[in-house]
């Protein structure tokens, strides 16, 4: 495999980060977000700094093993408990076929708001425009650049929206240490909807395809890592404190539609245009980051899939566009792969610190110990969101 260097390197290194960043925002993320902080307030700066903290353990463990080992998740779990690879690749696919449906009906929504258009004609459009960033002859050049893109697009305006709203920062920053009541439920979704299912794995499956793998670039890696996780954590924050601003202004904010409100709310009709193009940013690169990062598991499993990733990833695309249009979004199925995403990051998490400890997959690498103690943490506190996700499941199906 081809190793990139120098200006290269660095791009590829950015890319990976911007990718893992984006992932993770998408238009659920923002949804939610409005949401809890119209319900906890200053409170729920607890709930995102303990997400981003739990966020940075599981993409450094995950990471680091993936590029020391110059393997991608799927193969590792398979060197470790043969089959298993196969199975969380199933899994990981699944969801993120499922959440692939509200992405593109999320990008769907954003440009329906900037050009008034039939929600049936903007998904198609969403769909499209999600198939053509694949199409050119250099995928990873475009998958960085449009993830770069993005990312500044959508973290310009929520910090313009921040500032516009004039939040109580100095409050929020307390509330973040000490708040008056832990929103536990809140904070243990949140890190679900952070690093689960195949989000924790698209910088690093990304930097493998790019060839920069192997205990030499460990380093820049988790600069990497780490430059992805503060992005996330920038403009999660800085969507808090936009929404925030808001609501202790005193508005209501819709239910149906707490984000699009809070942003309404905030600056008038150029907030909710505002709110369109941030909302059609995360819904894209949200549709780029699971297309991508769910067919690079499946490719090295099944050699068909290898051989025309691009058209595999097209097609997975093109698959939720069409469930999207024809079944519109199957609250069930989205449901349920919400749970599915919250039990699959203790399983790999689980996987990927055990790798730590084979030879056979890792060499005579040493895995940093407080690394390795604050991952098994985190696959716990993920373990119980798992549960709580398949309680909630049950009682629906009831």
């Amino acid at each position: 495999m081809k190793i990139v260097t120098g200006k290269k390197n660095l791009s590829v290194l950015i890319g990976a980060a911007f990718l893992m960043a984006t992932s993770s925002i998408g238009p659920g993320f923002i949804t939610q977000t409005a949401s809890f902080t119209s319900q906890y307030k200053l409170d729920f700066a607890f709930a995102i700094l303990v997400s981003v903290i739990f966020s940075v353990v599981a993409q450094l463990n995950v990471w680091s093993i993936i590029v020391v080992s110059k393997q991608r998740g799927q193969d590792i779990s398979n060197k470790v408990l043969p089959g298993l690879g196969y199975f969380i690749a199933f899994l990981i696919a699944l969801g993120g076929l499922a959440f692939n449906i509200g992405n593109i009906g999320g990008a769907a929504m954003g440009i329906q708001i900037l050009t008034g258009l039939d929600i049936t004609i903007t998904a198609a459009i969403s769909g499209m425009l999600g198939i053509l960033l694949f199409c050119s002859p250099k995928m990873g050049g475009v998958l960085d650049t449009s993830t770069k893109i993005f990312g500044m697009i959508m973290l310009v305006l929520i910090a313009y929206m921040a500032i516009v709203t004039a939040p109580p920062v100095g409050e929020a920053v307390k509330h973040a240490f000490i708040p008056d009541v832990p929103p536990l439920l809140a904070t243990i979704t949140l890190i679900g909807g952070t690093v689960g299912g195949y989000i924790t794995f698209a910088g690093g499956h990304r930097l493998v395809d790019a060839g920069i793998t192997g205990v030499e670039h460990l380093k820049d890696v988790r600069r990497s890592a780490f430059m992805g996780m503060t992005i996330d954590a920038v403009v999660r924050t800085l969507l808090f404190l936009a929404v925030l601003g808001v609501v202790t202004m005193g508005f209501s904010l819709d239910p149906k539609d707490p984000a699009g409100s809070a942003f309404l709310y905030g600056a008038g009709e150029i907030g909710h245009k505002i709110f369109g193009i941030v909302f059609f940013c995360a819904a894209i690169t949200s549709v780029i980051g699971a297309a991508y990062t769910s067919v690079s598991f499946l490719k090295t499993l099944i050699p068909v899939v290898n051989r025309n990733e691009k058209l595999t990833i097209m097609g997975f695309i093109f698959a939720s566009t069409c469930i999207l249009i024809f079944l519109g979004k199957p609250a069930t199925l989205l449901v349920l792969a919400g749970s599915l995403n919250g039990l699959i990051l203790p399983i790999t998490l689980a996987v990927m610190l055990i790798a730590t400890t084979k030879k056979r997959i890792v060499g005579e690498y040493k895995h940093p110990k407080i690394l390795l103690y604050l991952g098994w943490i985190v696959v716990i506190v993920s373990a119980y969101i798992g549960v709580t996700s398949l309680g909630g499941i049950m009682k629906l199906m009831h």
